[in-house]
C-alpha cells in the first residue's frame, strides 16, 4: 500500500484490492436482505426496513426466547411443558400434541424448527409467559432490546394478525443473534426431519429447501401465508465466510427455493474476502503535538477482512481520518483514527486505527519550541488547520 497526504487530517491510503463492482442481483423477492456476517457487509437490501407479515419466520423469536430461558437456567432441555386446549386446537402446521402430552423443551424446539408446529409455539408461549398474549408482549420488548426497530408481535406462531410484523433486516438481526449467541443450539436448524412420538409422519420433514444441496446451508426457517407469500430466513457457510439471507413475498415454494439458492451462490461467487492489513501492521503515521516524538504509527488491533468483487483488479482507495492535533501522551492501542474503505456497489467499511506505540509528552524544551512554532503558524500547516476537526 502507499499513501498520499491530502490535509493535516485526511490521508488517502491505496490498498492492493480489486475495485471493480460485482454483478448486481435483481431478486424476484418483494423484499430481501443479504448480510455477509464474517465482514459485516450488507450485500443486498430491497424494502429491507418495511414491516411485513413474517408468517412462520416469526417463530425464530419464539425459539430465541426459549434459547434465552435455557441459557439463564429457567428451563433445561428435559423440562416438561403442559399442553392446553388452546395449543391442542391450533390449526395449520402442528406436532399433533394433545392435552395428555408433556413435551420437553427439546421436543418443542424440534417441533417448532423442523415441523413448524403452531401448537408447539403456543405451548412454549404459555409455559414461559403464562398466556400467549403476555408472551407476544415479551417478544416485542425483546425485539426492541435487540435493535429490531420494525418488529411487533401478536402471537407466538406467525398466525395472521395485524400486530404480527417484522422487516427483513430485523429478521437478519435476530438470526445473527441466534447464530452468534447460541451456537450450542444452532445445529437444530439443520435437522432434516422429526416427528413427536411418531405422529404426523407427513409433517416430519424440514421445509428448508436448501439443506441438502451441498451449498453450506444450515438453517433457519421458512414461512408462508396467503398475505405474506413464501419467505425464507436462511444462512450458509462456505470456507471461513457465513452469509445470512432473508427473502419474502415469493409466489410459490419453487420460486422461493430457486431464489434462495441463487442468492447463496451469488453471495459466495461474486465476492471474495481479502485481508489487506494484518493485526499490528503499520498502516500510516500521523503528527503528534507536544510529544517526545513528532509522529505516531497507526495500526489495527485485529486482521482486517474486506469483501471485494471476486473479478476485480487494481487498487482501492481508503481515507484515514482523525481528530487533530493529536496531543501526547499517547498509549499503544489507543484509538486515534478511522480508515474508511470505499468499494463500488458496497457500503463503506469503517476500520478503527490505534496507536502502534507509546508516545510520551515532550520535555520543557520541546514544548517551548512548539509554542514558538505555533506563533509563526507552522504547527501542522497553517494555524487554521488546528481548528479543523473531523467529527
Amino acid at each position: 500500500m502507499f499513501l498520499r497526504l491530502l490535509s493535516p487530517l485526511i490521508l488517502i491510503v491505496v490498498l492492493a484490492l480489486g475495485a471493480l463492482p460485482a454483478r448486481a442481483f435483481d431478486t424476484r423477492a418483494a423484499s430481501a436482505y443479504v448480510l455477509d456476517v464474517t465482514t459485516g457487509t450488507v450485500l443486498m437490501e430491497k424494502n429491507a426496513d418495511v414491516a411485513l407479515p413474517p408468517a412462520s419466520m416469526s417463530k425464530l423469536m419464539t425459539v430465541n426466547l426459549l434459547f434465552e430461558a435455557l441459557a439463564d437456567g429457567r428451563v433445561t432441555m428435559s423440562t416438561p411443558f403442559a399442553v392446553s386446549e388452546r395449543a391442542k386446537n391450533m390449526g395449520g402446521s402442528t406436532m399433533f400434541l394433545n392435552t395428555q402430552d408433556r413435551p420437553t423443551v427439546e421436543d418443542l424446539l424440534q417441533g417448532i424448527i423442523v415441523q413448524s408446529g403452531n401448537d408447539a409455539c403456543v405451548v412454549v408461549a404459555e409455559g414461559l409467559g403464562g398466556t400467549e398474549e403476555a408472551f407476544a408482549r415479551m417478544m416485542t420488548e425483546r425485539a426492541k432490546d435487540l435493535g429490531m426497530e420494525n418488529s411487533s408481535f401478536g402471537n407466538s406462531s406467525g398466525w395472521p394478525d395485524p400486530r404480527q410484523r417484522m422487516s427483513m433486516k430485523d429478521l437478519a438481526i435476530l438470526t445473527n443473534h441466534i447464530i452468534t449467541d447460541f451456537p450450542q443450539y444452532y445445529p437444530y436448524f439443520s435437522q432434516t426431519e422429526y416427528h413427536y412420538k411418531g405422529r404426523a409422519p407427513d409433517n416430519r420433514f424440514n421445509r428448508n429447501p436448501l439443506l441438502n444441496l451441498g451449498i453450506g446451508a444450515d438453517g433457519l426457517k421458512t414461512g408462508h401465508t396467503q398475505e405474506a407469500g413464501y419467505g425464507l430466513v436462511g444462512s450458509a457457510r462456505q470456507g471461513n465466510r457465513r452469509v445470512i439471507f432473508v427473502v419474502s413475498g415469493m409466489n410459490s415454494e419453487k420460486e422461493r427455493a430457486e431464489e434462495a439458492e441463487a442468492i447463496v451462490n451469488w453471495a459466495f461467487r461474486q465476492f471474495s474476502m481479502k485481508t489487506p492489513v494484518k493485526a499490528g501492521e503499520r498502516v500510516t503515521e500521523i503528527p503528534v503535538w507536544l510529544g517526545e516524538n513528532d509522529s505516531v504509527g497507526l495500526t489495527v488491533e485485529k486482521d482486517v477482512a474486506l469483501l471485494v468483487s471476486a473479478l476485480g483488479r487494481g487498487a482501492l482507495n481508503a481515507e484515514v481520518k482523525w481528530i487533530g492535533p493529536v496531543e501526547a501522551p499517547i498509549t499503544a492501542g489507543q484509538q486515534l483514527a478511522e480508515m474508511v474503505v470505499k468499494r463500488p456497489d458496497l457500503p463503506d467499511q469503517i476500520i478503527p486505527l490505534v496507536a502502534a506505540e507509546d508516545v510520551a509528552s515532550g520535555g520543557i524544551g520541546k514544548r517551548m519550541g512548539v509554542a514558538a512554532q505555533k506563533m509563526l503558524g507552522k504547527v501542522l500547516g497553517q494555524d487554521s488547520a488546528l481548528a479543523t476537526f473531523l467529527n
